[in-house]
């Protein structure tokens, strides 16, 4: 019997810890560490952040480019010289649940260095793109109206910029839910558009993110069911 009451006091204690944690703990000031490259990303509580967007960019970058190493004769193909493929990368359409924030920036950044990275391709200049867009008063996704795309081809040559490709970024998110808590599932679509002769390739990468508000549901994520 006394051996029974000891271990019942002991999860009532192990209990009231979880209580506690899930009712959000100690309250004080906000602080901050820095983290070592081997830690693993902060997992977001309401939205999606670093432990989303870069595996989806990293998965659909390398799969999209690994299948294009073989490519076209590229824009700046001189005789007896041979120039990486141009990529022109006109940005990130948003058409998730959420906002990008200032990731939508980051994911830019990610997809051109990514470009860089291949060693087969090189990257238009981001501001060259966006002065071609502006010049022609065209958004992104209206350059896949083949008039409109030779409208920003040539502005780009003559800006001294012809490239190989058009490449776009589309995030999507679709939500399943189950009364309090719901899973995510986000989708990160690439569509690279060849100039020359219009084919159009697609690489997709996706992930499911759950969250959780129901304590039933918490208290199963720590491992005590």
């Amino acid at each position: 019997m006394h051996k029974s009451t000891r271990w019942s006091g002991g999860m009532l204690v192990g209990l009231i810890g979880v209580g506690l944690l899930l009712s959000g703990g100690c309250r004080g000031r906000q602080t901050a560490q820095v983290m070592n490259p081997n830690e693993a990303s902060m997992v977001g509580s309401h939205t999606a952040g670093s432990e989303t967007y870069l595996p989806l960019v990293d998965t659909a970058m390398f799969n999209l480019l690994s299948r294009h190493s073989q490519g076209v004769a590229p824009a700046a193909f001189q005789q007896g010289a041979v120039a990486p493929m141009r990529i022109c990368f006109v940005g990130v359409e948003n058409r998730s649940a959420e906002e990008l924030g200032d990731f939508k920036d980051q994911l830019y950044q990610r997809i051109d260095t990514q470009i860089i990275q291949s060693q087969v391709y090189e990257p238009i200049s981001r501001r060259y793109v966006e002065a071609g867009l502006r010049e022609t008063r065209l958004r992104p996704e209206e350059l896949f109206i083949p008039q409109n795309r030779q409208a920003f081809i040539d502005i780009m040559q003559r800006q001294g910029q012809p490239f190989d490709y058009l490449l776009y970024a589309t995030v999507t998110s679709g939500t399943t839910r189950d009364n309090k808590d719901y899973q995510r599932d986000y989708l990160m679509t690439l569509e690279m558009v060849n100039i020359r002769t219009g084919q159009v390739d697609k690489e997709s990468a996706t992930l499911r993110k759950g969250y959780n508000r129901s304590i039933g549901a918490k208290i199963k994520n720590f491992g005590l069911f």
